[in-house]
């Protein structure tokens, strides 16, 4: 069976958000906003595994791709406030950045198959 990174990566991302949220005392409102955000980039993810057609896994991995970008500001502004450090701050915006990456990457792919029906 193929391993699928984007899905990988965007539970390891819901995973360590909300083992952070956890573990910091920061802004309540900030705290929930990041796991919103971090988990609404799993949760699109896997729904797009399960698409009803391209559009619809199209339309899932651009509100993912919108997430993952809340999800890196919410975390910027932890750092920003000194609740998190520098170290913890450029490894989940790697993470997020990786998973950007890869929606942008599968939106093309799609737009593509679909302009080619």
């Amino acid at each position: 069976m193929a391993k699928n990174l984007l899905l990988e990566y965007s539970e390891e991302l819901a995973t360590k958000c909300e083992l952070l949220c956890k573990s910091i005392s920061g802004n309540a409102n900030t705290l929930f906003q990041l796991r919103k955000s971090s988990s609404s980039v799993f949760a699109n993810i896997t729904e797009a595994q399960y698409p009803q057609s391209l559009a619809d896994m199209l339309s899932k991995f651009k509100i993912a791709r919108k997430e993952c970008a809340e999800t890196e500001s919410w975390l910027k502004l932890l750092y920003n406030t000194k609740v998190i450090d520098e170290a913890n701050f450029k490894t989940y915006r790697n993470l997020c950045g990786r998973i950007q990456r890869m929606l942008i990457s599968s939106c093309i792919t799609i737009e593509k198959k679909i302009d080619n029906k």
